[in-house]
């Protein structure tokens, strides 16, 4: 890592410090545009959320079945949550104990991590783009790369000193679930479940653990704003409800935290992938007043230097190229001169987009990709 990047920044302050201050206001840099509050968005329908029981796929007659629901919740929702998925209830519960114990280490322990540059391998911080966002979001975290893990996990964090290892498992044992969870999404677009195996099993990891604390004043303030992620697949694990997910009629819901369960989200390089098929999912990180709030999202996609294209049995005249390629280099190049906070005041209340948009083939922007 450059030392440059990780030096502390003058204008860095720790959401935890400022709960731990006692504050009754949060500072005006917290305040997200009117657009982007919180409060009185969620939806009223009962909408279920799907679950997915992976167990499920090892019995021949129900496979079809898994495959088609995992087909339906990603066509209409990007979004799913898994249970029986075979990572321990231990290996989750150990990563959750030791994020809590790095975010409750004294400042001084964790600043030599601070760093505003978004291609830094370990990254402590509190927004995505400290030198362009305007606006802070009310959350501290931890960024590192995983896969393969024996390549980055020197560069993670001593203190705590079983965060390397506790953290490690859980990395491994999530890699090793997405790319079974990838199968399972490439048999659902009509794939060979093997496409791509060897780029997916040495792609790209992205471990952010996020610590949300409790906020004096939730419903002006969000830990993140509405966004997609730069990924094929992502997988959360949070201890709190928190997270919200937007459905294609543009009507928030909250994801409920299911015992042993993990969260699948579609990312922006699945959606070109697919050709459009299945679109990245919105969501957001809202705040509460009464508890912090720990989550920890695994983003997986190709090598860092592979550029993600539309399938080419995904493209024919009904339907039609819609996306040119882009990789994980292009996003942290795009994020990098934006202002986040902006780009989604604007995107997600006037017309919905995320960082596929950016590839979008400019022959076929203004043509929907068919079903």
């Amino acid at each position: 890592m450059d030392k440059s990047s990780a030096t502390p920044n003058d204008s860095f302050t720790s959401a935890i410090t400022l709960t731990e201050e006692g504050l009754t206001c949060i500072p005006k840099r917290y305040i997200v545009p009117s657009s982007l509050h919180p409060n009185g968005t969620l939806s009223n329908s009962n909408t279920c959320l799907p679950i997915v029981d992976l167990s499920l796929l090892q019995h021949p007659l129900l496979r079809p079945q898994i495959i088609q629901q995992v087909h339906l919740a990603c066509k209409e929702l990007g979004f799913f949550q898994v249970v029986n998925h075979g990572i321990p209830l231990s290996v989750m519960k150990d990563a959750l104990d030791n994020a809590i114990e790095f975010f409750d280490l004294p400042s001084e322990e964790k600043m030599h991590l601070l760093s505003s540059n978004v291609h830094d391998p370990v990254r402590y911080s509190t927004s995505l783009n400290d030198d362009k966002d305007k606006v802070s979001f009310w959350r501290d975290f931890l960024k590192h790369y995983a896969n393969p893990i024996s390549n980055w996990i020197d560069l993670w964090p001593s203190n705590p000193t079983f965060y390397k290892e506790k953290m490690g498992n859980y990395s491994m044992a999530v890699q090793k679930l997405q790319e079974e969870i990838m199968e399972v999404i490439f048999e659902s677009l009509e794939l060979n479940p093997d496409y791509l195996h060897e780029d997916i099993a040495k792609g790209s990891q992205v471990i952010v653990v996020n610590c949300y604390p409790a906020c004096p004043e939730p419903d002006l303030a969000l830990g993140l704003p509405p966004h997609t992620d730069y990924s094929l697949l992502s997988i959360i694990l949070q201890n709190h409800q928190g997270l919200q997910i937007m459905d294609r009629d543009e009507k928030w819901h909250s994801v409920p935290v299911i015992e042993g369960g993990l969260i699948a989200l579609v990312g922006d390089h699945m959606e070109v992938l697919s050709n459009g098929q299945y679109k990245g999912v919105v969501h957001r990180a809202t705040v509460n007043s009464e508890k912090k709030r720990l989550s920890i999202a695994s983003l997986h996609s190709l090598a860092l230097g592979k550029k993600v294209r539309p399938a080419p049995s995904l493209v024919d005249e009904q339907h039609i190229l819609s996306y040119n390629e882009g990789g994980f280099s292009d996003f942290l190049d795009f994020i990098s001169g934006e202002d986040i906070v902006q780009v989604a005041a604007v995107s997600y209340t006037e017309a919905p987009q995320n960082f596929s948009s950016s590839v979008k083939d400019p022959k076929t922007e203004n043509r929907t990709p068919k079903s």
